[in-house]
């Protein structure tokens, strides 16, 4: 179903834009679909899409080429965080991170510096002291969540791939029998 909507491997080949790729993009295990070509995409789309928040598909798009995997399949799992849902994600790592981290606690409020003192500094360094205290939390919480997507991401392929495998087989056995009862019956 996903083939109809990509370009075909000769489209990209030729492309002048794509040249400077060299010959990693003629490797054909970028453009199969099948399902270690698209495990392994959906496992770098979904963790560069949890750790990239800015320039996510192409960077996705680069370790496919180097990781051998389904490029497209990559490029589209990194959706998995978008504007809309970078407000959550980010809530939720920096918990994780937090709960996770036995020493962070709650990061202090800034304060903002009092209304007719030139303590603007005090306040700059109380934001950037309240920064460093989120970011530690964040970032592990992130990786965990990256990496979490991205082994559910692999594995999740795998065994969806797998069962869609069993009912076709399942399916053409029991059309290859019936066909056979209907040749039996006189």
């Amino acid at each position: 179903m996903i083939k109809r909507f990509l370009p075909t491997r000769e489209t990209i080949v030729q492309s002048r834009l794509l040249r400077w790729l060299g010959p990693r993009i003629h490797d054909p295990d970028v453009w199969r679909v099948n399902r270690n070509s698209v495990a392994k995409g959906v496992a770098i789309g979904a963790f560069l899409g949890f750790m990239v928040p800015v320039g996510q598909i192409p960077a996705a798009a680069l370790v496919a080429l180097m990781a051998r995997a389904n490029l497209w399949v990559a490029a589209i799992a990194t959706l998995v965080s978008n504007p809309f849902t970078y407000g959550p994600i980010y809530y939720l790592a920096y918990r994780l991170g937090n709960w996770l981290l036995p020493s962070s606690g709650t990061a202090a409020d800034p304060r903002l510096p009092e209304e007719g003192t030139l303590e603007a500094s005090g306040w700059v360094l109380g934001s950037l002291d309240w920064l460093a205290g989120i970011g530690r939390p964040l970032v592990l919480g992130v990786l965990i969540m990256a990496i979490t997507a991205a082994v559910l991401g692999y594995f999740g392929v795998l065994l969806l791939w797998r069962i869609n495998v069993i009912l076709k087989r399942r399916k053409q056995r029991n059309a290859r029998l019936a066909h056979e009862r209907i040749a039996r019956t006189p």
